[in-house]
């Protein structure tokens, strides 16, 4: 195993339901340690770059809509294959089908409003922790 860092962003949908302690008590819990988090509001501009690898997809001006409608948290998480790990935590992007216990089925609205967003691969990760903290805001 190896020791990563992933990137994680707790949604609108869950910051407005104040769930930021549960989502971090179901991380920590399966082992991945939170090692920087800041809560934000997202600029329109912050959003769209953050997500322009979507940007020709019909979901994409909502998507941007919804991550700019509340606060999101960000967080650098660190683990044993931490990207692998957080994706079976945060569980199927449609919380129908997320496996029972993962953050999806605990806590995602829909497959719109699914709570969590998490790296998928060690190239997302490196980048969007790059976009989203500075290296001192880090700890670890």
């Amino acid at each position: 195993m190896a020791l990563e860092r992933t990137f994680s962003i707790i949604k609108p949908d869950a910051t407005r339901r104040n769930l930021t302690g549960q989502v971090n008590a179901v991380i920590e819990a399966a082992g991945l340690r939170i090692v920087a988090q800041k809560r934000v509001r997202w600029t329109r501009a912050q959003a769209e770059k953050f997500y322009e690898e979507h940007k020709a997809r019909p979901f994409y001006g909502e998507l941007v809509d919804f991550m700019t409608s509340a606060p999101v948290v960000l967080q650098v998480l660190e683990g044993d294959d931490a990207i692998a790990k957080y994706r079976e935590v945060m569980g199927a992007t449609d919380p129908k089908e997320a496996a029972a216990g993962t953050v999806r089925k605990l806590f995602a609205v829909s497959k719109g409003e699914n709570s969590t967003h998490g790296s998928d691969s060690a190239a997302a990760a490196e980048r969007e922790i790059a976009m989203n903290f500075a290296l001192h805001e880090i700890v670890g």
